[in-house]
């Protein structure tokens, strides 16, 4: 689940949220369809200053009043977001000649996100027909006072929210939830859940989301010359070096929501997942290797390129890249040996 970075508050403050949040996680996990708790958080807010709709005529809670509606707040490069589509399009398949309509709310964390045409690319390539709004002013997701990507608001037949949900998991809860919803409204909803298994395991992935902005980062870099902003630094990896800490060298462009390669430029780090994704752009290539050798092929990433022992990914357009995908969780050391222009944005692990 990404968090908007807008909104952290570091500290104590930061922590009993996260505890919070993941006991929430858990508890939704562990209902049944007989025992759901539907409450009622009030009126649902219409979708506000929507740029464009994608699959869909403008749309507002109003005319949808008599459905049961879904809002899922999303953005195409987050990795929370991408694997919960495919949940998501299995619902829109089952329920929507029943009385569900599902409006995804892309709401952009970075500006890229925020372009149309980029959107759009991504509505098409992860295969979604459901009606999509694009928020990229966060207009709407202010309406609802959103602080999550996803983030589920179930809107009942009168139009009052009355389930969320937010981060992954908890899929037969919220199908539970639509189905109570469609059988109060008067629809008959098809019994059973869905077939749909989120393949990561969280208790497993022990390295953080990392950001390389100066104005994004939730942390600070591991080398001493740290952020600079708006400004090429060459940097040196120190002798010591610690577990899910970014570390740079050659020239890197401090860049308010990434670094971009300048020259020589290496990026290093230690984590511990499956799979590794950086959100990247730039015209560039990238060499991934892993643990100080060439990346070996059954750990090759599905944006990766094997020629040669030698594994490449040709960064283009700015989304989510899949770079390493081992055959087990377990610890590694990242190297990406960066062409000038590459940026990057964050990592993030599966």
């Amino acid at each position: 689940m990404k968090v908007n970075a807008y909104i952290i508050v570091f500290g104590v403050i930061a922590l009993i949220a996260v505890l919070a949040l993941a006991s929430t996680l858990v508890f939704n996990q562990s209902l049944s369809a007989k025992n759901v708790t539907l409450a009622n958080y009030g009126a649902a807010p219409n979708f506000m200053g929507i740029g464009a709709w994608i699959n869909s005529p403008a749309l507002n809670i109003s005319q949808l009043k008599g459905k049961v509606v879904l809002v899922d707040f999303w953005t195409y490069s987050c990795i929370n977001c991408i694997r919960t589509i495919p949940y998501l399009n299995a619902l829109e398949a089952k329920y929507s000649r029943e009385g569900l309509v599902i409006v995804g709310v892309h709401t952009p964390e970075f500006q890229f996100e925020a372009n149309y045409t980029n959107v759009l690319g991504a509505v098409q390539k992860f295969g979604v027909t459901y009606p999509v709004a694009l928020d990229s002013a966060h207009a709407t997701w202010n309406a609802y006072s959103n602080q999550y990507w996803p983030a589920d608001y179930l809107i009942d037949a009168n139009g009052n929210i009355r389930y969320t949900s937010f981060g992954e998991g908890g899929f037969n809860t919220t199908e539970a939830a639509i189905q109570e919803l469609l059988k109060s409204a008067g629809y008959n909803a098809s019994p059973g859940f869905v077939n749909f298994t989120d393949n990561a395991n969280f208790s497993q992935i022990r390295s953080p989301e990392t950001y390389f902005g100066y104005s994004t980062a939730r942390a600070p870099l591991g080398n001493q010359q740290g952020f600079m902003p708006n400004k090429v630094v060459t940097y040196a990896v120190p002798s010591n070096t610690s577990a899910n800490t970014p570390y740079l060298s050659g020239s890197w462009y401090n860049a308010p929501d990434g670094m971009v390669a300048i020259n020589s430029s290496k990026l290093f780090f230690f984590y511990y997942a499956k799979n590794v994704n950086i959100v990247a752009s730039g015209n560039s290539t990238i060499t991934i290797r892993l643990d100080g050798e060439n990346l070996p092929s059954h750990s090759v990433g599905a944006d990766d390129i094997a020629s040669n022992g030698i594994a490449t990914a040709a960064i283009a357009s700015p989304r989510l890249y899949n770079i390493v995908s081992t055959p087990s969780y377990g610890p590694h050391i990242l190297e990406i040996d960066a062409n000038p222009g590459f940026k990057i944005y964050t990592f993030t692990f599966g």
